[in-house]
């Protein structure tokens, strides 16, 4: 494969370049709270799983005793 030169290189990243969108503040800050929201649900989610899982360990250790 036939390497670019340093400038059509550079010339072929500034045209790409241009094409990048950026998200918009209001953009950025709605998927921010999104991420944080389901950050907290996954978080009680497990938090509830281990909470079961840790009974149900403690409920089979007593009855090895």
């Amino acid at each position: 494969m036939a390497r670019p030169k340093i400038g059509e290189f550079v010339n072929q990243v500034k045209t790409e370049a241009t094409k990048i969108v950026w998200p918009t503040g209001r953009q950025t800050m709605q998927t921010t709270i999104m991420v944080l929201i389901m950050t907290t649900l996954l978080a009680l989610f497990f938090l509830g799983i281990d909470t079961v899982f840790n009974a149900i360990v403690g409920w089979l250790t007593s009855l090895a005793r």
